[in-house]
Order: C-alpha cells, then sequence, then structure tokens
C-alpha cells in the first residue's frame, strides 16, 4: 500500500537498482512477513540491502540472525504502540470524548473541548426521521419521503475546511441512524 515502494520494487524488477539503502530496517518494512517477502524479492533480483545505521551482512547467516532481530523488535514495537493508541482511544470513548471522523447527525464538534454540541436543525431532522419511522414502519418509504424532499445526510466540514457534502439517504443510512446508541446518550466503543 505504499507507493513509492511500488516503484521501488518496480525498478528492482526491471534490473535498474542494484543496491537499496535505508536509514534503518525498520524503516523499509516493519512487519517481519513482509520483510522476509522483500528480501527474497531482493535476492531473486541479485539486488543489495543496506543500512546506514545498522552494520550487518545479510550474506551470512549470522547477519540474517540479527537483521531478524532487529525486525522483529521494531513489528514488536509497532503492535505495542497500536495497542496503546487503541487503548487511549477506548478511555476517551468512555469518557464521552469524541475521537474523530464525521459526528452523527443532530451533532457538530466542538473541536477544543472534543465533544459534540446539538445542531438544532439537524436535531429536528434526527427527531422527524424517528417519528415518521415509528408511523410508517418501513425504511424503504422514509428513504423516499426523505430524498423526495431533498433532505441529505449530514454536510461534515472537515477540519482542513474541506466541506464534504450531505446524500441522497438510502436504506442503510435509516438503519444505522434508527439503531446508533448516540441518540439515547450512549457512547459505543467497539462491542461496548
Amino acid at each position: 500500500e505504499r507507493p513509492a515502494l511500488k516503484r521501488l520494487l518496480a525498478d528492482i524488477e526491471a534490473g535498474k537498482i542494484d543496491t537499496v539503502v535505508v536509514y534503518k530496517i525498520d524503516r523499509f518494512s516493519r512487519s517481519l512477513i513482509d520483510f522476509t517477502k522483500l528480501i527474497e524479492m531482493l535476492e531473486n533480483h541479485d539486488t543489495s540491502l543496506v543500512s546506514v545505521t545498522q552494520q550487518f551482512n545479510t550474506t551470512t547467516s549470522m547477519g540474517r540472525l540479527t537483521m531478524n532481530i532487529l525486525l522483529s523488535f521494531a513489528q514488536f514495537e509497532r503492535e505495542v504502540t497500536a495497542e496503546r493508541i487503541r487503548d487511549k482511544m477506548g478511555a476517551a470513548r468512555r469518557r464521552g470524548k469524541y475521537i474523530g471522523g464525521i459526528p452523527p447527525l443532530g451533532y457538530d464538534v466542538d473541536r477544543d473541548k472534543k465533544r459534540l454540541i446539538v445542531n438544532a436543525e439537524e436535531a429536528a431532522l434526527v427527531r422527524f426521521i424517528f417519528r415518521r419511522y415509528l408511523q410508517i414502519r418501513s425504511t424503504v418509504t422514509l428513504v423516499r419521503e426523505l430524498n423526495d424532499k431533498g433532505l441529505q445526510t449530514k454536510t461534515w466540514t472537515k477540519k482542513n475546511g474541506e466541506v464534504r457534502p450531505g446524500k441522497p439517504w438510502q436504506k442503510g443510512l435509516i438503519y444505522k441512524l434508527l439503531h446508533n446508541p448516540i441518540y439515547i446518550g450512549r457512547v459505543r466503543h467497539k462491542d461496548e
């Protein structure tokens, strides 16, 4: 999924590169499995790998062992960091903090306090959707009615100022709105 790496690999396969120089091995890959595949690909195309800050030689068994140890620690570090981020986000959600993404219809974001605040105009639409669904019990009919009235999903301005316009309603969006616990004062985090 890294465009620059894909270009590098294409150049290696085309025989344009004989040595890949990296600052540290973990800048090339932090996954032991991916790294093993990359090294195999380099070896198949007679391309060597050099780390500027780490001394090892991949042509010897001791060099390969050293490289694998370094990569194992890099992968461990990446996984521990991901766990910490997930834990921090979970704790923030449990405290009712907004942790990013498009806020639900009926709410805007107070970015300073990291909280959702009610958007009165959108909240009226949310109440209408709930009331109307209780009357007709049909998401298909509700979608048709909302779209016939020209009502759309949330228009959202991203942090960088880019505006994401609202879209026509679809059945799945109505279902998602009706089942969102935020509308009864609860915050969902994973399966909680």
